[in-house]
């Protein structure tokens, strides 16, 4: 009966750990809609714009063909797609990473016209 109860309760602390894991963390989604020297702005799905304040130690992570690669900042670009993991300080949140990836180029690439059969 011991050795039953040990792995579950190491199930239910490895559980509780990964509910806590981002502590005080902020999470902002969206696209971005402008970009600063020290700061971003995230316009949300529900319609916000949330700034978002740029730190020396904020990391840059640039989705690519469902890869991530490092990046910098000058990689970010108005219009792309980002999730920002953010520590809350005081009235302002500090990126602590960016995730982003490119819009859509189906989304920026003019349509074209489909030929018709006859």
């Amino acid at each position: 009966m011991k050795f039953r109860l040990f792995p579950l309760l190491g199930l239910i602390v490895l559980t509780g750990a990964g509910a806590f894991a981002h502590g005080n963390k902020k999470h902002v989604t969206g696209t971005l809609e402008k970009i600063n020297a020290d700061s971003v702005v995230v316009k949300t799905a529900d319609g916000k714009s949330v700034e978002v304040k740029l730190a020396a130690a904020t990391a840059y992570v640039s989705r690519v063909d469902k890869a991530d690669k490092p990046a910098k900042v000058s990689d970010l670009a108005v219009g792309d797609r980002v999730v920002i993991h953010a520590t809350p300080k005081g009235e302002t949140l500090e990126a602590d990473e960016i995730k982003f990836s490119p819009a859509s180029s189906a989304h920026t690439a003019a349509p074209t016209a489909k030929k018709s059969g006859s």
